[in-house]
């Protein structure tokens, strides 16, 4: 991914440790979306990217904490199940970016 180019990101996590997963949570909260609990979406640059990673991995326990971050196609086909989590006709995903909540129209 070239620097000046965003990209979409999955971030997903298991804390162990409350005091942890809040700091991990709050880190996170900073660059990106929760869609669900421990599941966050970003649209970041490279080097945001980078350095999201490195903020959680000097507040995590490596040997205890599992964070997985996964990049997204730009075309993203997805089905949703159950409760949502956001008020009906709000839209996560788009051409626009996951960042982006647009109610309806836009």
């Amino acid at each position: 991914m070239p620097d000046s180019s965003t990209s979409h990101f999955l971030i997903a996590y298991d804390i162990a440790n409350p005091k942890r997963l809040i700091r991990v949570h709050r880190c996170l909260k900073s660059y990106g979306l929760p869609v669900q609990y421990s599941v966050f979406t970003a649209e970041l640059r490279r080097k945001l990217l980078e350095q999201l990673l490195m903020n959680i991995a000097g507040i995590i326990d490596h040997s205890q904490d599992d964070v997985r971050c996964y990049t997204l196609p730009n075309r993203l086909e997805f089905e949703v199940l159950g409760q949502q989590f956001f008020p009906e006709g709000v839209i996560l995903f788009s051409d626009l970016g996951v960042n982006r909540l647009l109610s309806g129209s836009g």
